[in-house]
């Protein structure tokens, strides 16, 4: 536990001092999401990759003509690709 109350402390005055207290509050609050989030992912992936992937797939046809060619000599002419 002294690590524990060694390491807050750094943190504290770290986090601290360079954005005041407000950010120091928002730093905890987002390692605490990113702990949680990791643990959710690391618990659900596997039954995730367990599952089937659905297989159906059916194409769509745009609901406006469009010309991807077209497109893209624009853009490289405008000089944006």
């Amino acid at each position: 536990m002294p690590n524990s109350r060694k390491l807050w402390e750094r943190f504290k005055l770290r986090v601290g001092a360079r954005a005041g207290l407000r950010s120091l509050s928002q730093a905890v609050e987002a390692l605490l999401e990113e702990g949680v989030a990791e643990r959710v992912v690391a618990e659900e992936l596997p039954k995730m990759l367990a599952a089937p992937a659905p297989l159906g797939v059916k194409p769509v046809k745009p609901k406006v003509p469009t010309d991807a060619g077209r497109a893209v000599r624009e853009l490289r002419r405008s000089g944006e690709v």
